[in-house]
């Protein structure tokens, strides 16, 4: 016999991941697992192979979205690279979240960088009048050498000239940086290198993460093999603090998530001197000890 809670329940596979600033939008699984699924550091989807849900299932999932948050103004799409869809599919998708949603104004998702590269201009442009908007781009990075050594399977040109065609179709995005990800030594090198590449796009939010290194991961084989030698917490505070120093756009910058020692939250350039501050105050404050051990007691992102 079926259920009121059999029946509202939604079609989400493993667990869910969004962005914290997607805090407040309605949750719809476009797709499950990740197309590129090979970046060393990366262990969120497990076992999971990339597929594409059926209509069939998103619009059983809208149905009941529509019962509980009619008014809903912004879907994010799960998956990880959801904007991996053909043009047609994005386009029929926003058609049927609206069909069960009228008022929402605006889609929002995870994207590769090589996910944009697929779309012709017009279509980006076109997407953009569908209402998708707010692309989370996990760069990472742009340092080529770590991009390279992680298996990102991008390049800081192509961060570059993908970034600045979503610009051309007015379409917003949102950054990552993974302090640590260089490993031991050279994060000087790729803050500074990724502010370069930054500095060329306009991203509207800057999300801070720091490496944190979970079993069953290819990092963590290396880890034990000695082939990577992690950052220390200090090292990484000092690199945060020096792609802070070298950002000249206007962006906000959003580190507030658990792999993070010390929480960021700003606007640059007008809160750069205070977020310095903050990460002075934390390195007087804390010894390399304490900062690991915090690291160590993270369980899950």
């Amino acid at each position: 016999m079926m259920t009121r809670d059999s029946l509202d329940r939604l079609h989400f596979t493993g667990t869910v991941w969004r962005p914290p600033h997607e805090a407040y939008s309605v949750l719809l699984q476009a797709t499950t697992g990740c197309t590129h699924h090979a970046c060393k550091f990366c262990g969120l989807y497990g076992d999971l192979r990339f597929r594409v849900s059926p209509m069939t299932e998103i619009e059983a999932d809208l149905r009941i979205i529509a019962r509980w948050q009619p008014r809903a103004r912004r879907v994010f799409l799960v998956g990880a690279n959801p904007f991996a869809l053909g043009f047609d599919r994005l386009v029929r998708l926003a058609d049927r979240i609206r069909d069960y949603l009228p008022k929402v104004q605006t889609i929002g998702m995870f994207s590769r960088v090589d996910d944009i590269a697929r779309k012709s201009d017009a279509e980006l442009r076109e997407l953009r009048t569908y209402g998708f908007t707010g692309l989370s781009i996990g760069t990472e990075t742009g340092d080529d050498p770590t991009l390279r050594r992680m298996n990102k399977r991008t390049t800081a040109a192509e961060i570059i000239a993908q970034s600045q065609r979503l610009d051309a179709a007015g379409i917003e995005y949102y950054f990552t940086y993974m302090a640590g990800l260089a490993g031991a030594g050279n994060g000087q090198r790729a803050a500074r290198a990724t502010a370069e590449v930054f500095n060329c796009t306009h991203p509207y939010l800057i999300g801070l993460v720091s490496l944190t290194v979970f079993p069953d991961t290819v990092l963590a084989r290396e880890v034990q093999t000695g082939e990577f030698r992690e950052a220390g917490e200090l090292e990484r505070l000092d690199e945060v603090r020096t792609l802070l120093e070298r950002l000249e756009i206007a962006t906000t910058i959003a580190g507030q998530t658990v792999s993070n020692t010390v929480p960021l939250f700003g606007r640059l350039p007008e809160d750069r001197a205070r977020l310095l501050r903050e990460l002075d105050d934390a390195r007087s404050r804390f010894s390399e000890r304490e900062l690991v051990r915090y690291r160590r007691g993270i369980d899950y992102l």
